[in-house]
């Protein structure tokens, strides 16, 4: 089994929770529409003005997510 990783987009402000949450459909629908293995996704609120939306890939494909979406970092999932 790969290794997986958790890639995660952080909002910042009064609507960050939202934002997060907004955020996570279209990671849904970018797994959907690239036929990824895994479809691991949230969002979380880690106080009131910062919220973070995340997914979780194979290692093998996490080159080709990160450079198409961007995340702000990235962690071993565990």
């Amino acid at each position: 089994m790969s290794r997986q990783i958790k890639l995660l987009w952080d909002f910042r402000g009064a609507e960050a929770e939202k934002t997060a949450e907004h955020h996570v459909i279209h990671l849904k629908q970018y797994i959907t529409a690239e036929k990824l293995e895994l479809d691991i996704t949230g969002f979380s609120m880690l106080n009131e003005f910062h919220s973070i939306a995340f997914m979780v890939v194979n290692e093998s494909e996490m080159i080709a997510v990160r450079d198409r979406l961007k995340p702000h970092r990235g962690e071993v999932y565990q």
